[in-house]
């Protein structure tokens, strides 16, 4: 279990309750011994050990360290402002303490609503005004929480969080940390926001400075600097620009690297093809352009699916995208030989009705 898969706690939670529900999983057989059961339980929930989880539990039934961080980190994500204005004047010492759980993510990362526990991953509307006061109090702008493998400051967490985005506040939210001194020298800054599908916050970052390899360069779209780094790039540098190129729809860099050699069947471990990408993206033009360069069409990624398998699979899935847009996908694949799934069962009415056609 992931540090942000955390399940929330009771209102009022009772260390000796938890204890009574670890003894009643060992006696129903789910664990075989008490300290097995105790840790499960703390994992749930987001702590490393029963021993950490346990006196966190102690800690917030007074008011301690523990429990004025908790309460701020449940203001942060409400957006109620004036409660953790009250919490840092109170306990200066707030902004830079960091969470008992696993993440040991300070209130800052709370804004970026990401890698921190899900039910704590919500963007309120005031968010920029929260960031702007934790750093007034003193926030740790580049402090690292252990997400994601470790290393992560809040802005990449920013960059990479769907949450302010669909709230419309990311460039803002990132504006607020970088005129705060937030660092970019990151070199997998930019590759992060595309791999997690943020082009917007790519483009912006790269703006101000984000390094650029010719992977983020392809992604972004960015021809003329792709062609000034091709000749440098490591095959791993070429083969991650033709994927990011397709998934992006950037056909004047797709372009350019075919002319340059790329492999239209490379791929990474997931087994995701240019062509698997492009489907991915939802590109038609792009899906055409490598079928125009005989991409192959039955390569199946790590999941058994050929390109038009990822066709039928998005469209299953594209929630809320223009089905129209698969139709295309579609007709271009098999205009091109691709073989139609013999039991693809349903998917939409539109597609349905396109298979029904065949």
């Amino acid at each position: 279990m992931f540090p942000h898969d955390a399940l929330p706690l009771p209102e009022r939670p009772n260390l000796e309750n938890f204890k009574k529900i670890a003894k009643g999983l060992v006696k129903s057989g789910a664990h075989p011994s008490l300290a097995r059961a105790q840790f499960a339980l703390a994992r749930t929930y987001g702590f490393d050990s029963w021993p950490k989880f346990s006196g966190h539990l102690r800690e917030l039934a007074r008011n301690s360290p523990i429990s004025r961080f908790e309460a701020a980190a449940d203001a942060i994500v409400s957006g109620d402002a004036a409660t953790l204005r009250d919490l840092l004047e109170a306990d200066p010492n707030l902004v830079r303490a960091r969470s008992t759980r696993r993440h040991a993510a300070t209130l800052l990362h709370y804004v970026a609503a990401n890698g921190v526990e899900n039910y704590r991953q919500k963007t309120p509307r005031n968010v920029v005004e929260i960031a702007g006061m934790l750093l007034t109090a003193g926030a740790g702008v580049n402090a690292a929480a252990n997400v994601y493998g470790g290393g992560c400051a809040p802005l990449e967490l920013v960059a990479t969080s769907v949450h302010p985005q669909r709230a419309g506040l990311q460039q803002q939210l990132l504006q607020k940390l970088l005129d705060s001194g937030a660092s970019i020298e990151k070199p997998t800054l930019i590759a992060s926001c595309l791999a997690n599908g943020h082009p917007q916050a790519a483009e912006f970052l790269a703006a101000r400075g984000a390094r650029i390899d010719l992977p983020a360069a392809a992604g972004l779209g960015h021809l003329e600097t792709a062609r000034n780094l091709f000749d440098s790039a490591t095959p791993e540098h070429r083969r991650d620009a033709l994927l990011w190129a397709s998934e992006y729809g950037r056909n004047g860099v797709v372009e350019f690297l075919i002319e340059n050699g790329a492999d239209l069947a490379a791929h990474r471990a997931d087994g995701q093809t240019p062509l698997h990408w492009a489907v991915i993206g939802g590109h038609p033009d792009t899906v055409k352009l490598l079928l125009r360069h005989n991409a192959p069409r039955e390569q199946t990624n790590s999941y058994g699916a050929t390109p038009l398998g990822q066709a039928l699979w998005s469209a299953a899935h594209g929630y809320g995208a223009d089905p129209a847009i698969y139709i295309e996908i579609l007709d271009a694949l098999a205009a091109a030989g691709a073989k139609i799934p013999a039991n693809p069962g349903p998917i939409s009415p539109p597609i349905d009705a396109w298979l029904a056609a065949l």
